[in-house]
């Protein structure tokens, strides 16, 4: 009686079968040897023959849910209502798997604070609030306005910084052009104050696309040179941002010099070869969700770095594994011989390759029309049941068999409203971002001997559009075109040995 009669429920908290407390939220002032004697008696009072959720004392009710190896309880006065406790506590049992991953111990205390977050939006002053599991998600995750001015920052930094990488591109070209291999007038040059970086590393923007840099890079002598700090977007946004009346000024080491950041980010590769090789390829692809093309595009591209004159004047033996993939060679490489028989050099043989500069030699560009065109085939099939919930069965099915892909990510946007999907069967792992409210399928690698497989879930869902567009990312070694290097033939003594990054990337891969 001393709990006091007014108040409804104390105290909500979930507990292990063995009786250890994991999380506990109070609603009235009670001492924390009051709470944790109430707790603690709940295991001795309970009854494995009764077939009750509630158990009463002399001064309160306990009211719970066994949830596979955890209880949830509630402690409540025992002049409350038991009918209104019961549909209280079955909307605490709904939270709480809603906000855990799984139903275990360690889950639990990982997300403790979010459950009592989620806790305080069901219960205040003792009483009920009217909310439903989607309502108690939306005031749990309500958007900072600060958290979007940092975000926006962030994002203003990256555009800044991948505007600089493509001026630095386009500078490195131009310089090409200018040195040896697009002059007639010499046979010799001096390297170029250029980055050493080739193009294909400045261009990139995924993580996992290998990155080389040498030298400091040093200040272009040009009246046109790059102008750090110049407008662009970036001057837009901070304008927006100092109407609204934020305080963005930029620190000199963060906005002022993100070529700096660049050059410090990118370590030299050590394993790198006097003659270094980069090939990349892109593919853009929408299929439909009955599996039909919709359109397709794979842009590939190949430079040479060299960094040793002694190495300067080659041939780049080529394997093309695909006959009707449409290369251009760059003008000042002897076509014929690259279309006869895969070699690349320079039209003029004792000319060199110019040194310390990535420079463009071929590239292609293939468009699909087939169905049969497409690498990797993802087909989505949700499945609506007259219960409010769906089936969904996803599969992949490996087409190109020559190429090996690694970091497989399939992202599923799932319905804002519905609860964690209830995964039966999967080929690989997942993830359930909830903040977002999409699944992730991870498949570590998919190939030849392992080019199908399949995930299987339920989630409530109201029209299976929710379900796309379906977003695919991956890396592969092997290239889409087939192409290959097989050796480099230094012109008069033999072979050298080279280097190369190689990679077969997604730019955009959906199922819409």
């Amino acid at each position: 009686q001393e709990l006091g009669i007014r108040m409804v429920l104390l105290s909500s908290a979930i507990l292990t079968k063995g009786g250890k407390v994991l999380v506990a939220r109070q609603y009235m002032e009670i001492s924390r040897s009051r709470i944790e004697g109430l707790l603690a008696a709940f295991p001795k009072l309970m009854n494995s023959e009764d077939q009750h959720t509630f158990i009463e004392t002399d001064s309160v009710r306990y009211v719970y849910q066994p949830m596979e190896q955890l209880y949830m309880v509630l402690v409540t006065t025992k002049n409350s209502n038991i009918l209104e406790d019961l549909e209280t506590l079955r909307l605490f049992a709904k939270v709480v798997p809603d906000y855990c991953n799984s139903l275990t111990e360690t889950a639990v205390l990982d997300h403790a604070f979010e459950l009592m977050f989620a806790f305080d939006e069901i219960i205040a002053l003792g009483y009920r609030e009217n909310v439903s599991l989607f309502s108690i998600r939306t005031f749990t995750e309500m958007e900072s306005h600060d958290e979007q001015i940092h975000k926006l920052r962030q994002l203003a930094k990256e555009r800044e910084v991948k505007a600089e990488m493509k001026r630095k591109a386009k500078e490195l070209k131009d310089r090409a052009r200018m040195t040896g291999i697009g002059s007639s007038s010499s046979h010799s040059y001096s390297p170029s104050p250029s980055y050493s970086t080739p193009q294909s590393s400045m261009t990139v923007s995924k993580p996992s696309v290998p990155s080389v840099s040498s030298s400091k890079p040093k200040k272009s002598r040009g009246g046109r040179g790059m102008k750090l700090g110049g407008k662009g977007k970036s001057k837009d946004f901070v304008a927006a941002l100092i109407e609204e009346g934020e305080d963005v000024t930029p620190e000199e080491e963060s906005l002022a010099t993100p070529s700096k950041q660049i050059a410090q980010a990118a370590p030299v590769d050590e394993n790198r070869e006097p003659v270094h090789i980069i090939i990349e390829e892109d593919i853009t692809l929408e299929a439909d969700r009955d599996g039909g093309l919709t359109s397709m595009e794979v842009k590939g591209n190949m430079q040479v770095l060299v960094s040793d004159d002694s190495v300067s004047k080659i041939r780049i033996h080529c394997k093309k594994g695909n006959p009707n993939v449409p290369f251009t060679t760059h003008p000042n490489v002897d076509k014929k011989a690259f279309a006869a028989s895969g070699v690349l050099g320079l039209k003029k043989a004792d000319r060199p390759f110019p040194l310390n500069s990535g420079v463009g030699v071929l590239k292609w560009r293939i468009q699909g029309s087939e169905d049969s065109d497409i690498p990797l085939t993802v087909n989505c099939w949700p499945t609506l049941n007259s219960d409010g919930s769906c089936d969904v069965n996803i599969d992949y099915e490996l087409q190109a068999s020559h190429i090996v892909l690694k970091d497989v990510t399939i992202t599923v946007p799932l319905p804002s409203s519905s609860d964690a999907p209830v995964v039966e069967n999967v080929e690989g792992s997942f993830e359930y971002d909830r903040t977002n409210s999409v699944l992730y399928w991870r498949i570590p690698l998919i190939d030849a001997e392992n080019g199908e497989g399949a995930i299987e879930f339920s989630v409530s869902a109201e029209e299976a559009d929710d379900f796309f567009p379906v977003q695919v990312d991956f890396t592969s070694t092997p290239l889409y075109s087939q192409l290959t290097v097989d050796s480099v033939e230094i012109i008069g003594g033999g072979e050298t040995s080279f280097s190369s990054n190689i990679l077969f990337k997604t730019d955009s891969y959906e199922i819409v």
